[in-house]
């Protein structure tokens, strides 16, 4: 009984102390943002409590860029990739899972292969094709939008998750539908869509946050201001001599306001749908 105690408690201590560890740069951020013009935020040793408290760096940095413009490109294009993400994802697991055709292994392993090849080894000709096609914001907005959401629209690992989700649905499901009178879009829409919601619901928060945080491609495409998501905004805040590091940690704080959101509107879905993403199939 001791011996089981002893190692339960070594386990949490364990877990605690990575938690703390993992944390610890987003506490580091917050206090920057909180610490007043006249306190030296790289002294050492550091003070995690700021000594001259103060809001000011959340209304200047408000006030000096358009951050309200940052953020909503920044949820449209977000929006954009999760919408495209959930339908194009589901559409190319669906037959993966559920059908049989000459060569699925081979389409799904290769598909697979593809997350093993960074973004940045494609990103040259990705930026080729979509200037060829005018999809950048010098053009006009909307199609600025087009060329950061269409490279993201789909993924090797939304597929993989969405077709483990869809293995567990069982077959007698998709019979009684086909008895009822749906066709298979239907039978895809109304019946087998509503059974992986979970699964859905990950898929959208990875999604979500992997498009919020997206810097190096924004970064690229982009050449208006008025088109900067929240990460190439905040990076505008350093000047080429010189950065005020008050300002970019209080706009990495509020940048990460909008993701916890949606975490916690995603949270009762999230645990159940990560456990279908590791049903082997």
């Amino acid at each position: 009984m001791f011996k089981k105690c002893f190692s339960k408690s070594i386990i949490h201590i364990i877990l605690i102390a990575t938690s703390l560890l993992s944390i610890f740069p987003f506490i580091w951020l917050a206090s920057t943002s909180f610490k007043g013009i006249n306190e030296d935020i790289f002294a050492y040793p550091p003070s995690f409590i700021p000594q001259d408290f103060t809001l000011a760096n959340y209304i200047d940095v408000w006030q000096k860029v358009d951050f309200m413009g940052y953020f909503w490109n920044s949820i449209i294009v977000a929006g954009l990739t999760v919408i495209l993400n959930l339908i194009l994802s589901s559409l190319a697991a669906y037959p993966l899972a559920r059908m049989h055709f000459r060569g699925k292994r081979v389409f799904f392993f290769s598909i697979l292969a593809t997350i093993m090849i960074p973004f940045q080894a494609i990103m040259l000709p990705v930026y080729i094709i979509t200037l060829k096609l005018h999809l950048i914001d010098s053009v006009n907005n909307i199609m600025g939008y087009i060329g950061l959401v269409m490279p993201f629209a789909v993924s090797a690992f939304g597929i993989f998750l969405m077709r483990q989700a869809f293995l567990k649905v069982p077959r007698e499901v998709e019979e009684a539908a086909i008895v009822d009178g749906c066709n298979v879009f239907q039978m895809f829409v109304k019946v087998i869509l509503p059974m992986v919601k979970p699964t859905l619901a990950v898929l959208a928060v990875f999604t979500f946050i992997g498009s919020w945080g997206e810097f190096l491609w924004p970064s690229i495409m982009l050449t208006k201001e008025s088109m900067y998501t929240l990460p190439v905004g905040i990076n505008n805040l350093q000047g080429m001599f010189s950065a005020n590091w008050r300002f970019i940690a209080a706009g990495s704080i509020i940048s990460t306001i909008p993701i916890i959101v949606f975490f916690l509107m995603m949270q009762r879905y999230f645990i159940s749908g990560e456990n279908d993403g590791a049903v082997k199939g």
